[in-house]
């Protein structure tokens, strides 16, 4: 694995922000959702999240999460995706969210 400089890093915009909306994404190679996020003073962005095995709808409803928001926009299928959400690859290789485990401020800044 190759090591990143600390302004390599810098340069990622990681923020929180509230999911608003959850649907399906029918024309997604992979079963996937299409979130709706709210980042605060960033605006709502929208992402493509390959999450249906461990989340319903409706637990994403409301659920901080956290995000990469300084990607550029990224065409999957149909669908514009704004930023990348996060998640850790568990043993069976399904992503598990990552959220901050205190109730923030949406757009507040990962450091």
């Amino acid at each position: 694995m190759s090591t990143l400089s600390w302004e390599e890093f810098e340069k990622l915009d990681m923020r929180v922000g509230t999911v608003l909306e959850v649907n399906d994404f029918p024309k997604a190679r992979k079963p996937a959702y299409q979130l709706r996020i709210d980042f605060g003073a960033l605006g709502i962005k929208n992402s493509s999240a390959q999450i249906v095995n461990l989340y319903s709808k409706e637990e994403l409803i409301g659920k901080q999460i956290i995000a990469v928001v300084n990607f550029p926009p990224k065409q999957i299928a149909n669908f514009i995706s704004e930023c990348l959400v996060l998640g850790i690859y568990n043993e069976n290789n399904e992503v598990v969210l990552l959220s901050p485990d205190k109730k923030t401020e949406n757009g507040c800044k990962v450091g």
